[in-house]
Parts: C-alpha cells; sequence; structure tokens
C-alpha cells in the first residue's frame, strides 16, 4: 500500500495516520506533528477508488457501507500495518490510530476485529453503521472521539452509537463535540491534551 514511515525517535509510538475520502498520505502528517512531534508516524493511501477519490474500503452510497468489502479492507489493512512493523522495527501494540471520517470507520474495524490487539486511538468524524456480532474485549483500549453536532454524513445518533460501540466493549472513552463534519484546531488541541494526560 502506498505510504510513508517516518521514524523520528527509536522506540517510540507510531501513529498509523489515515485520511478523510478523497484525501492521500500527506494530509495528516500536520497534525501528527501537533499531537506529538516525538512519534513516529506511518501514514497510508486507501487503495479504494471512488470516482477518483482514494478511500480504504467500498459503500454502496452515504453510510451505505459494503460491510464485505470492508471486512476484506480491515484485515488487508491490518496485515499491512503488521508487515511494516517488521520491515520498520515497531511494535504493533504501539500503534495509535489518528483518522478522519473515511480512515476513522477503518480504524474501527481494526479495533473490533477478534484477531488484532490494537489498544489506543485517535477518532474525528466516525460513523459506522454495522451491525457488531461479537462482544470483544476493549478494557485495555482507550479512544478519543471528535463527533460533529449538525453533521450531515453522521447524524447525532450515530455518533452516539459509535462511542456505545467502545464503552459497552469496556474501553476507555473519551469524547468532545464540534461543529459538522470536520477537524477543527480545538479537537485537535482536545486530542492533544488527551494524548499528554
Amino acid at each position: 500500500m502506498k505510504h510513508i514511515y517516518n521514524e523520528n525517535k527509536k522506540g517510540a509510538p507510531v501513529f498509523v495516520l489515515l485520511h478523510g475520502t478523497g484525501g492521500t498520505e500527506h494530509d495528516l502528517l500536520p497534525l501528527a506533528g501537533m499531537l506529538e512531534p516525538e512519534y513516529n508516524v506511518l501514514s497510508v493511501r486507501g487503495n479504494v477508488s471512488e470516482n477518483g477519490m482514494n478511500r480504504y474500503f467500498k459503500r454502496h452510497g452515504e453510510g451505505q457501507y459494503d460491510v464485505e468489502d470492508l471486512n476484506f479492507r480491515g484485515k488487508e489493512l491490518h496485515d499491512f500495518i503488521v508487515e511494516a512493523s517488521e520491515d520498520y522495527g515497531f511494535d504493533v501494540r504501539d500503534v495509535i490510530f489518528v483518522g478522519f471520517s473515511n480512515g476513522s470507520n477503518i480504524a474501527i474495524n481494526m479495533m473490533l476485529r477478534e484477531d488484532t490487539d490494537y489498544r489506543k486511538a485517535i477518532l474525528f468524524a466516525p460513523l459506522y453503521p454495522v451491525t457488531v456480532d461479537h462482544e470483544k474485549d476493549l478494557n485495555r483500549a482507550e479512544v478519543f472521539l471528535s463527533m460533529g453536532r449538525n453533521d450531515p454524513m453522521a447524524p447525532e445518533e450515530e455518533s452516539k452509537r459509535v462511542i456505545e460501540l467502545f464503552k459497552s466493549r469496556g474501553a476507555d472513552v473519551t469524547t468532545t463535540w464540534v461543529n459538522g463534519h470536520s477537524l477543527p484546531q480545538e479537537a485537535a488541541m482536545k486530542a492533544k491534551e488527551w494524548l499528554g494526560r
């Protein structure tokens, strides 16, 4: 998969950056530098094209996921991260997902998979209208969620559903609310505070 790997400090945690629809592996690099400049960075480009826009999985329409493709791509991306950890010499348990929109959604899929052990994520504008039929124990996971009020793509009930997906499985969840489907400076600053707590 097309990606960038920046090692800033040997043995430091690794931000896995996952952009929104139409983005590239360059989009979230400034955010990573702002959150914690010493952390290493693996930024991955989505390898699904929707009308020429990069995404991480297919969908049938706004908020209508191709669940089969989502699960296939989630496994594919997880396998890629494991491979990258071997190539670049980091521990998968040190991964911190940083996602926006479509990137947040694939991160949720990877965290909820029964065969993974991801423990930390900073997710902006997530949406996960998918039935999850297993109760994976996430009591070692910590998640920061930035949700949008009046978000045209993710109604508030759906945002609350994402919170519940994590809370009901025992994760430590911190939330902040912003306006619309966005990643404003205030949410990034709250994520930075959360990370440094």
